[in-house]
């Protein structure tokens, strides 16, 4: 969210005068109420370029990690497309569609109870299925 310097100049201002007035109840010297209003001010106006700047930052970083985004990976040909290890891509062409299908699924987020319908199998077929993937894959790491 951008950051609105006429809000939170407002905000401030309000701030500041309800201050002001309780520091005058008690008796205070004008001359440092002004005082602390004038480093209070340059205070705001520091934190403000502060979060002007990280503000824009932000967009940018946002634009870049648009711009770089990764294309989104849909099917079990996506995953093997991406894989860039030689030996993890040998090891993953010799398992079958459905753990493959498995492991696309965990990688989108879903849990085991969700994926064992969708690929017709019960929750500890998977977790089997996912152990032999995982002892294959550890003799190559």
């Amino acid at each position: 969210m951008a950051y609105k310097h006429g809000r939170e100049d407002r905000k401030w201002r309000i701030w500041k005068e309800a201050e002001e007035k309780v520091l005058r109840e008690c008796g205070m010297d004008e001359a440092v109420i002004e005082q602390i209003r004038t480093d209070d001010r340059a205070e705001f106006n520091s934190n403000r370029r502060f979060y002007r700047w990280a503000s824009g930052f932000g967009e940018y970083l946002e634009g870049m990690a648009d711009k770089e985004r990764q294309a989104e990976i849909k099917t079990v040909a996506d995953l093997l497309d991406e894989i860039e290890s030689e030996n993890l891509y040998q090891v993953l062409i010799t398992v079958d569609g459905r753990t493959l299908q498995i492991v696309l699924l965990k990688m989108q987020g879903y849990s085991t109870k969700e994926i064992a319908p969708l690929v017709h199998l019960t929750a500890g077929a998977i977790y089997a299925r996912l152990d032999h993937l995982r002892k294959k894959l550890r003799k190559i790491l």
